[in-house]
């Protein structure tokens, strides 16, 4: 059990678990530009072909080693804005301007890239040859049809693991987010809460009844007065499924799979880019019951604001977490699900390491 934080751990070369599928961005990012993006310390360039294939490649030309990111996309690829080489999806160069043959060395890696549910994903194996063992992640929530959402991309100056910690441990929301989705900070402390899981995979259960409804909800939904509250987190390795809400005090069970009331789900993808920082790629979706455009932007603005929030705590922790290095620190109640999920993202690591 990791009763502390480690920096040792924050900062390790070896500290990604590989042979998984990782976030690297959504859909709605690749327009007419190559998109640069490290991740797992591995310079990458996202490009959608003319035909819509998606393609990862090392943001590296083989010839001068220019990135490629600065280039220019083509009905057939990527060129190159050095020297005009062309790459298609699969990193192989289709064209050398002034040039007939095409040695067959010149390219690039190309990673495996999936798109599913507007979401994009990228296997990252041991080595070159290696090839994903299932398909990435479904998340219906965006494809349903029954919710609106939006979401964004935040890049943090801190270690990927923190942000589990922090969403898997709302029991900060009555001390951070006291003007968004925060609530009354002595029941947020004393919430029941129901810890479980499985070799790769936790999951938090959280019930707040008779509370006050926190700014958020009150902006989004017409609540009569106290609130039935309820989280429920899903860590996986790469990315955390989030389902909060609440309906009227009393009116019906929280735990129902079925219940109405007010319903913010949300998508959290963390994926390294360094060993000390990494990208957060979040949706949130809702349910509007009226004015569903309003709503919508209402719940987006707030959730940007807690974001903003976290961000701010996060990077914070993690400076000082390197500023006095090798300090031990003492766990409390809430810090059940984060401790399952540092000890399954080091299994990982150690499983996939090679």
């Amino acid at each position: 059990m990791i009763a502390h934080y480690d920096p040792r751990l924050e900062t390790s070369p070896a500290s990604f678990p590989l042979e998984q599928w990782y976030v690297g961005g959504f859909a709605w990012e690749l327009n007419d530009r190559p998109l640069a993006r490290t991740l797992l310390n591995q310079p990458l360039v996202l490009f959608r072909t003319a035909s819509g294939e998606i393609a990862a490649l090392e943001d590296r030309c083989c010839h001068r080693a220019l990135p490629l990111s600065l280039g220019t996309l083509e009905a057939k690829g990527l060129r190159c804005g050095y020297h005009g080489l062309l790459f298609g999806a699969d990193g192989q160069c289709l064209e050398i301007p002034g040039q007939p043959k095409v040695p067959g060395k010149a390219r690039v890696r190309a990673f495996t890239v999936r798109e599913r549910d507007q979401i994009l994903w990228i296997w990252f194996g041991g080595d070159e040859q290696s090839t994903p063992s299932s398909e990435p992640p479904a998340y219906p929530v965006h494809s349903s049809g029954d919710y609106r959402f939006a979401g964004d991309v935040y890049h943090y100056d801190a270690s990927w693991q923190l942000i589990h910690d922090n969403l898997l441990d709302l029991s900060h929301l009555g001390y951070v987010h006291l003007h968004t989705i925060g609530g009354n900070a002595a029941i947020h402390m004393n919430a029941q809460m129901q810890v479980t899981g499985d070799e790769t995979s936790v999951r938090v259960v959280r019930y707040m009844l008779d509370s006050d409804p926190p700014p958020t909800y009150t902006a989004a939904y017409p609540f009569n007065a106290k609130i039935d509250r309820w989280q429920e987190i899903e860590f996986n390795l790469s990315h955390l499924k989030i389902w909060t809400g609440a309906v009227d005090a009393g009116s019906e069970p929280v735990d129902d799979p079925q219940r109405g009331g007010f319903h913010m789900r949300g998508f959290h993808g963390i994926t390294p880019e360094t060993d000390n920082t990494c990208h957060y790629f979040w949706t949130m979706a809702t349910n509007p019951v009226s004015d569903p455009e309003a709503t919508t932007r209402k719940v987006i603005e707030q959730t940007r604001l807690t974001f903003d929030e976290d961000k701010v705590i996060i990077e914070a922790q993690f400076a000082n977490l390197q500023r006095f290095g090798e300090r031990p620190t003492v766990d409390i109640h809430v810090d059940a699900g984060p401790n399952r999920a540092r000890r399954i993202v080091e299994r990982l690591r150690q499983a996939g390491a090679v």
